[in-house]
């Protein structure tokens, strides 16, 4: 691995987006959109970026990495035109959710620069993402199964590929996704720019780095391991069997709550039983239909359900405005995914607060997870309705009127959905990330992806 450099603002103050290189009619966008300022990782990368160089980009989530990359990608693809079925650019995410937010937060760039976009994803039409690719596309997102299936089946091809960007590197590693990914470069252009981002870059992500990038520069903005100076951490210490009272009262408070659980099936009963009590919320985890998954993420995000219970799964990629309350309801076994469900609050500067809700049995491990994560959460015992609970989390007792389960709208089914042979069922998971608002009175960069 190249020497890590942690860049910090210049005694000349932080450079603007204009002296960062980018194109006028992306600098028009990020005026339109509202974005004011670069954040560190975008000042820290784009230099670099712009002009061709491989590149290592660490930052805490939520600290801009989507558009740090996106803005560099799509400048570099500027005036060209992409033939069918042959992309241009390639962004490669672990989970279906990020891909989709990485397009949603790109989308007004690439239009300004006259430039297509779009997902490749699982769990979404095959034959709709062929006739995308087939009309032409300049910046491709894509998960690594479903992009397999592509390639596989010869709708598309990466030969002309000339700057890829890798997620979440480490995330792809820890899923298993790095055979895929390696099989993925290898069909890109062999002399083709490639830059890898991620809150951590460690363990196998050096197989990629040494194998696929040439003379990269490392640009890092935090520790990894430092946790974000307006995220509060506690730890709640409780016993077994008051924590479902203790749950339920801290997801019954005000504001928007991720609560996280180890398995699928605890949080469909969790959820279960939340809304028997009065609290509405909604479910994500990986074995939902995707659009199951869109549809929670959805009404999270509009305040129809405040609370969302979710795995692993929302920890990486998912952003959502104001979430003020992160639960780890069951303790996340690696240090790497504390700071990644953490990270889901206190986004590009607003506050949140993160608490641990822990047995007296899980308590060593918490307590070695915490340091290993670089955290040091404050330490709280709890019971149901006591003033501690109330003063950190704003818990209080839930209505007890049961929440219904909303209709949903009949769908006829769709023709034509028959799956390709050698078509993966997985197809990768999807998809993360974008620009929180800023400390100290400065206009919020907008929230556009996680």
């Amino acid at each position: 691995m190249p020497e890590e450099v942690l860049w910090t603002v210049p005694e000349t103050g932080m450079p603007t987006f204009a002296q960062l290189g980018l194109p006028e009619p992306v600098l028009r966008a990020l005026e339109a959109e509202g974005f004011t300022e670069p954040f560190p990782i975008q000042a820290a990368s784009l230099p670099e970026t712009l002009t061709g160089r491989d590149l290592l980009g660490r930052g805490q989530t939520g600290s801009g990495k989507t558009l740090a990359f996106g803005l560099a990608l799509l400048s570099r693809l500027a005036g060209g035109r992409a033939q069918a079925r042959r992309p241009r650019g390639l962004v490669l995410v672990p989970t279906r959710e990020l891909a989709q937010q990485v397009v949603d937060a790109l989308t007004p760039f690439a239009r300004a620069l006259n430039l297509k976009t779009t997902a490749v994803v699982g769990g979404m039409s095959f034959n709709r993402q062929v006739d995308a690719l087939q009309r032409g596309v300049d910046l491709l997102v894509a998960t690594p199964g479903r992009l397999t299936d592509h390639t596989n089946q010869g709708t598309c091809d990466l030969s002309e590929v000339a700057v890829t960007a890798i997620d979440e590197a480490d995330r792809m590693a820890d899923m298993g996704f790095l055979p895929q990914v390696r099989a993925i470069l290898d069909l890109t252009a062999s002399d083709g720019q490639r830059l890898l981002f991620s809150a951590t870059l460690d363990g196998d992500v050096a197989t990629l780095v040494s194998r696929y990038l040439h003379d990269p520069v490392t640009r890092a903005v935090a520790s990894a391991a430092a946790p974000v100076e307006t995220m509060d951490h506690h730890v709640l210490l409780v016993d077994n069997a008051t924590k479902p009272r203790v749950v339920t009262e801290v997801a019954a408070r005000d504001g928007r709550t991720i609560l996280f659980v180890r398995t699928k099936h605890g949080v469909d009963r969790l959820v279960k039983n939340l809304r028997r009590d009065g609290v509405a919320a909604g479910a994500l985890h990986g074995g939902k239909a995707q659009n199951a998954r869109n549809r929670a993420i959805a009404e999270f995000k509009e305040g129809r359900t405040p609370v969302l219970v979710a795995t692993d799964v929302a920890a990486r990629g998912i952003h959502v405005d104001d979430v003020s309350l992160v639960v780890h309801v069951d303790p996340p076994t690696d240090p790497k995914d504390y700071l990644h469900r953490a990270g889901r609050t206190a986004r590009g500067g607003d506050s949140g607060t993160v608490v641990t809700l822990v047995t007296p049995g899980e308590r060593r491990d918490v307590d070695q997870l915490t340091r290993q994560a670089g955290v040091r959460p404050t330490l709280t015992e709890v019971h149901p309705g006591d003033a501690a609970l109330v003063r950190i989390t704003g818990a209080r007792a839930p209505s007890g009127v049961p929440v219904p389960e909303p209709e949903r709208p009949v769908q006829a089914p769709r023709s034509g959905a028959r799956r390709s042979r050698g078509q993966s069922r997985q197809g990768g998971q999807g998809g993360q990330r974008g620009q929180g608002g800023r400390a100290g009175g400065r206009p919020r960069q907008r929230n556009t992806a996680a």
